[in-house]
């Protein structure tokens, strides 16, 4: 199994307009408990330049992922661009989304889908 191609694919689906956080993509992947993999993955581009880091969260919606951008606020503007309202969190906690109307809701469809693609890939 090639976890970062799997990650690349995964993120190939999110919706525009639309965010996940790094624990479903690891669970999509097929490695529930492999949330940070998924983190270094985007950090350090093994997932592809392609992929749209800026629609990944943490699992409050939080957006961790600031390392990754040229600038602090790029993550929260790209999100704005495509219509995710982001709020700002109490002090030092940064911004968040609401999960529960901007989340992805992938559901068994898409596992089965990407299950199968990963074993026609062999990833």
């Amino acid at each position: 199994m090639d976890f970062y191609k799997r990650v690349s694919l995964v993120c190939s689906r999110i919706p525009y307009g639309t965010v996940v956080s790094y624990g479903q993509i690891a669970l999509l992947c097929g490695m529930p408990n492999h949330a940070r993999q998924v983190g270094f993955a985007l950090n350090r581009n093994l997932a592809g330049k392609q992929a749209p880091a800026h629609r990944v969260v943490n699992s409050k919606g939080i957006l961790s992922g600031a390392a990754s951008f040229e600038t602090h606020e790029m993550q929260k503007l790209l999100l704005e661009k495509e219509g995710v309202a982001v709020s700002k969190v109490r002090e030092g906690e940064g911004w968040q989304v609401d999960l529960n109307k901007y989340g992805w809701k992938s559901g068994m469809e898409e596992a089965v889908w990407l299950r199968e693609e990963f074993l026609r890939r062999g990833i």
